[in-house]
């Protein structure tokens, strides 16, 4: 009886521990599912936010740009007014000395005034002939579009 006994204490315990194996291998299988299944949410959530992140870098890098752009057209636009500045001055100093080469016309005080090669001619001139000749002078300068000759005559006695 007491090898009976023995033979059932073993089989019993040999039933428990084979039944947990089963339940910590189901466990161990449960686990590991559970812990593929939030790995796999890992990744998926890590791919999610690299996507995200990388459509933030792509909008930045397209906002850069456009700022980019828009500089270098603002300081094309700003040295286009500096050098039509320039050439506006030019065109008033050749008038300017053209005038001052005319007998006629050396001696009267004529302003000329230039912007976007439009010059205008304000002061007096002696006669009709050397108001023509200043209109002429400086429609001849090189970059004049129009000229505006608001010169009076003014004979001097």
């Amino acid at each position: 009886m007491k090898t009976t006994m023995n033979r059932t204490h073993k089989l019993l315990a040999a039933s428990a521990a084979l039944a947990a194996a089963f339940v910590l291998g189901g466990c161990d299988q449960r686990r590991s599912d559970e812990a593929a299944d939030a790995g796999r949410h890992a990744v998926a959530q890590a791919e999610q936010k690299a996507h995200e992140l990388q459509n933030d870098a792509a909008k930045g890098l397209d906002k850069a740009r456009e700022a980019s752009h828009e500089m270098a057209q603002n300081a094309k636009q700003a040295g286009d007014r500096m050098g039509d500045k320039v050439a506006d001055a030019v065109i008033t100093s050749s008038i300017n000395a053209e005038l001052a080469k005319d007998s006629s016309l050396s001696a009267t005080k004529i302003d000329v005034d230039t912007t976007d090669g439009r010059v205008v001619l304000h002061g007096t001139a002696p006669s009709e002939d050397a108001r023509d000749r200043a209109t002429t002078l400086a429609s001849n300068v090189k970059g004049v579009v129009s000229v505006d000759n608001q010169l009076t005559v003014q004979r001097q006695g």
